[in-house]
């Protein structure tokens, strides 16, 4: 099955009205009090294990008390079914930080203070007036300010590091979203202590490769979104179980050696950047290199394929493949490399950073840079595999934008394969 038809039955499973949240099967939990059984999912069949719990014939889990009140009772049977009706006038939590948080529902102000978490609650559809704040990164990096065009009227609140206390409590939010950057900092510290002085709720929510799926549907539950969030979820699923079904025909002897070049010459990054590992290749430092590496190292090595990932003025800001175009040529006319297979061979790809999963600039787009790097790395393959379309389809089918990948932007470069820049 190709991509495109992959991606088009996902489309059709979701044209009709979901009026129930299905089972998930997953290895994590949900950790929303009233999600008794420590599955994925509040639904009825939490409301069975509490009457089990209730009766003496189930055990008191840590999220069975879905009221929060301590005891274990009828009344958590009606919080679980107002959960499931989306009619909580309360929603008790353990958020991303270990803490346990409660707000009042519905949430109808958030201030948002990471860029990450701009773009996730766009995925899930929550509206434009909901959001209060635009976060200093989203106003000021070029490439926000486009991709990013609707919040830019919004009051700059700092960072979340270094937030605006004094702005937001202003705003009288019903909520505070955190991201894990600067947790650790003590204006950070400082505005945790202030926002809980003021009652304000606070959740830390921040996403990474391992925790999409946790992420994304607890923020259903908090705005609910809980069908926009499964959408999405299985849409992003579905993807990565394509990607995987296929490495998984990947014979070892057929992977390549991987050189990645990160921003600056003769830098590169670990696997949990760089996912080379993940996408099927080998990589030349075995994924464990995070800084400067030495030239005759990359020669002695030999790889089969190179990827550079660079590009401040790439991606959404500009229609101008120079830039990318420029990093490939650079590289390609290293003296020192010219007896590298890569070389040879023109198989040197280059990356825009804004649709890495660890750039400086990411924003929960790495799924894209997992795409492009499972078709270079095993072409034969992916053949009809198209990362574009799936770009494409994220975009306008998630974040809403009306952006035309044949018309606008620069995201990869080959002279061959993507002369374009898409």
């Amino acid at each position: 099955m190709n991509t495109s038809t992959i991606f088009m039955l996902v489309l059709v499973a979701f044209s009709a009205p979901i009026a129930v949240i299905p089972v998930i099967a997953s290895d994590y939990t949900l950790d929303i009090f009233g999600n008794a059984n420590m599955d994925a999912v509040v639904d009825e069949v939490d409301i069975e294990y509490v009457w089990g719990i209730i009766g003496g014939t189930n055990e008191v889990t840590e999220l069975a008390d879905a009221n929060y009140d301590g005891e274990i009772d009828e009344e958590d049977i009606t919080q679980i079914e107002l959960i499931i009706a989306g009619e909580e006038t309360e929603l008790t939590l353990i958020d991303m930080a270990d803490r346990i948080v409660t707000i009042s529902m519905p949430i109808e102000g958030v201030v948002v203070t990471h860029r990450e978490q701009y773009e996730q609650l766009r995925a899930i559809k929550v509206p434009k007036d909901v959001i209060l704040t635009a976060e200093r990164q989203i106003l000021t990096t070029p490439e926000y300010t486009r991709y990013f065009a609707e919040y830019q009227n919004l009051p700059d609140i700092g960072s979340g590091s270094s937030p605006n206390v004094e702005a937001l409590i202003g705003l009288q939010p019903d909520l505070i979203l955190m991201g894990s950057y600067g947790e650790n900092s003590s204006q950070h510290s400082a505005a945790l202590s202030v926002f809980e002085s003021a009652g304000i709720p606070l959740i830390y929510s921040h996403e990474t490769e391992t925790n999409f799926a946790e992420n994304i549907r607890m923020l259903g539950y908090v705005f609910a979104k809980n069908n926009e969030a499964e959408e999405y979820i299985d849409w992003r699923e579905d993807l990565v179980d394509t990607i995987e079904e296929r490495l998984a025909a990947v014979p070892e002897e057929d992977k390549r050696n991987v050189y990645v070049e990160w921003w600056s010459q003769y830098t590169t990054k670990n696997e949990a950047a760089t996912r080379i590992g993940a996408m099927g290749g080998k990589c030349i430092f075995g994924g464990e290199a995070n800084a400067a590496v030495n030239p005759e190292e990359v020669v002695k090595q030999n790889p089969d394929v190179v990827i550079i990932i660079g590009g401040v003025g790439s991606g959404y800001i500009t229609d101008d493949i120079t830039e990318l175009k420029e990093l490939r040529e650079e590289f390609m006319n290293r003296e020192e490399l010219k007896e590298v297979t890569a070389i040879k061979t023109g198989d040197v790809y280059v990356m825009s950073v804004y649709i890495t999963g660890t750039g400086p600039y990411h924003g929960g787009r790495d799924f894209i840079q997992e795409a492009y790097l499972a078709k270079w790395l095993n072409p034969t393959y992916f053949e009809d595999f198209d990362p574009k379309y799936i770009h494409q389809e994220y975009l306008r089918r998630f974040q809403g934008l009306d952006w035309d990948l044949d018309e606008h932007g620069v995201y990869v470069y080959h002279p061959i394969e993507h002369p374009d820049g898409n």
